[in-house]
């Protein structure tokens, strides 16, 4: 096992680093990527913003379903995918739309 390199900086406590002040804020931009934006635009930007995975277009609902045991064991033991294979196969034999 190496050793640990020893560190000859000191080591700085951030509760010593000093509080940003509303000058200091007022220093800084806002920005979309590249483009610098005004404090209205970005703060507008800011709450536009999503968050997380976007929302699908065609969302999947869940449901339950009986089935017999040996049936799911079968799907189960076709492997990876069986979830998405047995949707398919339901799909495919789903009476015609009205």
């Amino acid at each position: 096992m190496t050793e640990s390199k020893r560190v000859s900086a000191p080591w700085i406590d951030p509760d010593d680093a000093p509080d940003l002040s509303e000058a200091d804020l007022s220093k800084g931009q806002w920005r979309v990527g590249e483009r610098v934006l005004t404090q209205p635009e970005g703060m507008a930007a800011l709450k536009k913003a999503r968050r997380g995975r976007p929302p699908a277009a065609n969302p999947r609902e869940p449901v339950t379903l009986r089935l017999d045991a040996q049936t799911l064991a079968r799907w189960r033991a076709s492997g990876k995918g069986w979830q998405t294979r047995a949707a398919a196969a339901l799909a495919a034999m789903a009476p015609p739309a009205t």
